[in-house]
């Protein structure tokens, strides 16, 4: 991979960041993401550079009833410093007994609580990004969870949006009572459920929550697309650290980036044609050994390709036949057909990528802003909320 010079810019000043006994050097955490994070993928970013790196999300009722997929997702190489989890969950005695699983069964170092979700089947039914609006719910889940991690002296963080739509906010609120249950760090993505992935991401909601939680550390999540956006995220709303989700897509080398600038060098990865492809064949090679099964590992790294070649010279019809490989021979073909010459386009290969959606009146239970605090009938209701979805 050949590295390029940009600008020099100054070290930033930012120390390691502690999560309770973990100590990350380099404070960057990848986001997880529903069928992107998973182990291959992770090894991936790990090789280019810092960070902690979150396993796809896992529900909390499907681990604690060990469904063969649940027990994938939370397996982690022999190699990795941090084995991190993400659990989503509407019901504090499950996310309980899931924390306590992890625990007892020493399966985690780091477990992340999802309230960010956006997808309607999640929201419709109170979770993910709706969830915090019920103050009671919310403060009932973390508590349980932090006491439950804290008797393996496993640090426990939350990660949530700004609240369900500019009307109805929550980040305030949340992070105070996070912090007040004793959670290791609070990551917010400066977006409402209402947002989805579309606009811009609202640092300042990021900055204001840093100032109201002087005394834990606060991580901003929301347009991290390259190593120049993390430092000026970090400059503009003094985050202890940042969480990159799609910034990476296509990008596994986006780590080794943000390592570098986190140190003040001005070294950058910008892959000519041929090392992406070398970077997707060995993808996919770690894919099937993740699944065991050649044609899943090929299913799954087809919606990679079109964020891989983002902004090169790739005809349309190869493009076509390498998002419909079904094995490594047939994509060892296709990508043995480029032009391995072909240079880094600059700014087209980087920015967004995947679907950003578009603003929408988030779907959410009867009655649900009428109160904070839940009625009879949506506590009945909420645990039909546990879906085995991602996002935030």
């Amino acid at each position: 991979m050949t590295v390029a010079a940009t600008p020099p810019a100054p070290k930033l000043e930012l120390p390691p960041l502690k999560l309770g006994p973990i100590t990350v050097d380099t404070p960057v955490i990848l986001a997880p993401m529903a069928g992107i994070t998973n182990s291959a993928f992770r090894r991936l970013c790990r090789e280019y550079g810092g960070g902690m790196y979150v396993a796809e999300m896992v529900t909390s009722r499907a681990l604690v009833e060990r469904t063969p997929e649940s027990l994938r997702i939370i397996s982690h190489d022999d190699d990795e410093k941090v084995r991190s989890v993400q659990l989503y969950g509407v019901d504090p005695v499950t996310v309980g007994a899931a924390v306590r699983m992890l625990v007892e069964e020493d399966r985690a170092d780091h477990i992340d609580l999802n309230f960010g979700c956006p997808v309607p089947k999640v929201t419709r039914r109170g979770g993910g990004s709706a969830l915090p609006w019920k103050i009671d719910l919310f403060t009932s889940i973390v508590q349980t969870a932090v006491r439950e991690a804290s008797k393996g002296n496993i640090p426990l963080t939350i990660k949530m949006r700004k609240g369900i739509d500019d009307d109805h906010l929550t980040y305030l609120d949340a992070g105070r009572i996070a912090r007040d249950a004793g959670v290791a760090a609070v990551a917010l993505h400066g977006r409402t459920a209402a947002q989805f992935y579309s606009g811009q991401a609202d640092w300042s909601a990021i900055a204001r929550l840093r100032e109201a939680l002087p005394d834990i550390p606060v991580l901003g999540n929301g347009d991290i697309w390259s190593a120049e956006d993390a430092v000026r995220m970090v400059r503009e709303t003094g985050v202890d650290g940042v969480v990159v989700g799609r910034g990476c897509q296509g990008r596994p080398w986006l780590f080794g980036d943000l390592q570098a600038a986190f140190e003040g060098s001005d070294t950058r990865f910008r892959p000519n044609l041929g090392q992406v492809a070398e970077g997707v064949y060995r993808h996919a090679e770690l894919m099937v050994e993740t699944f065991g099964d050649e044609g899943k590992a090929l299913r799954e790294i087809r919606k990679h390709i079109a964020w891989y070649f983002k902004g090169y010279v790739v005809g349309g019809e190869l493009r076509t036949r390498m998002a419909l490989v079904s094995s490594l021979e047939d994509l060892r073909t296709a990508l043995d057909e480029l032009d391995t010459e072909s240079p880094y386009p600059g700014s087209d290969a980087e920015g967004p990528r995947g679907r950003a959606g578009s603003p929408k009146r988030p779907a959410l239970p009867k009655d649900w802003l009428q109160s904070r605090a839940l009625n009879a009938e949506q506590s009945a209701d909420i645990s039909a909320a546990e879906l085995d979805v991602s996002g935030g």
